[in-house]
């Protein structure tokens, strides 16, 4: 590389690294001391490649919503609305209770409490949290136009039902709650999509 040193680390796993120490430790409980043990990169390298670690940061909610939730991504194929919501419910309590993975989501445990200085952190991730909402909602939206949904059915009520349903399962794991226990209340809450959508 012309004027400057070649990379010594590989940048994709270096991110991964910070994923998994954000995950754990939030947003204001990581320092840069952890991020660059976590990497294995010093502190210029950081800075250089990543930016600040507000840029890292957001970087790290990039990777783990392109690859820990592309389950939500795949459930929104599906062909029913209640299909749709079945999937993503199922598939959300598994991610959020893997082994090897910390227990809970990053877009939860990263920033639901920060201090003043860092709010722009918690309205990055309320944002990107609405951000996937809608995406349900625009789904919801289009079975109704297909008549899979009732005509009088509120598409944004019914993506925001999911939303609080994972949200709070998210904090149940990150608490220990085991994954058969997180089931027992998904399947409960897939009844109550489907009663609500008759």
């Amino acid at each position: 590389m012309p004027g400057g040193r070649p990379r010594t680390f590989d940048e994709g796993e270096a991110l991964e690294r910070a994923v998994e120490v954000f995950w754990r430790q939030g947003y204001e409980g990581t320092s840069i001391t952890d991020l660059t043990t976590a990497m294995g990169v010093n502190k210029p390298s950081l800075y250089s490649v990543f930016g600040g670690k507000a840029d890292l940061f957001r970087r790290a909610i990039g990777h783990y919503a392109e690859h820990d939730m592309a389950y939500a991504r795949v459930a929104l194929e599906e062909p029913t609305a209640l299909l749709v919501a079945q999937r993503f419910l199922r598939d959300n309590v598994i991610a959020l209770t893997l082994d090897g993975k910390p227990s809970g989501c990053l877009s939860i445990q990263g920033g639901v409490s920060c201090s003043t200085e860092n709010q722009e952190v918690a309205q990055f991730l309320a944002a990107s949290r609405l951000a996937g909402e809608k995406a349900f909602a625009d789904r919801f939206r289009l079975a109704v136009e297909q008549k899979d949904l009732p005509a009088d059915a509120d598409p944004d009520a019914l993506a925001r039902f999911l939303m609080v349903v994972s949200e709070g399962h998210a904090v149940h794991a990150a608490a220990g709650i085991p994954r058969e226990a997180l089931q027992q209340s998904a399947a409960i809450a897939e009844q109550a999509f489907e009663a609500m959508t008759r």
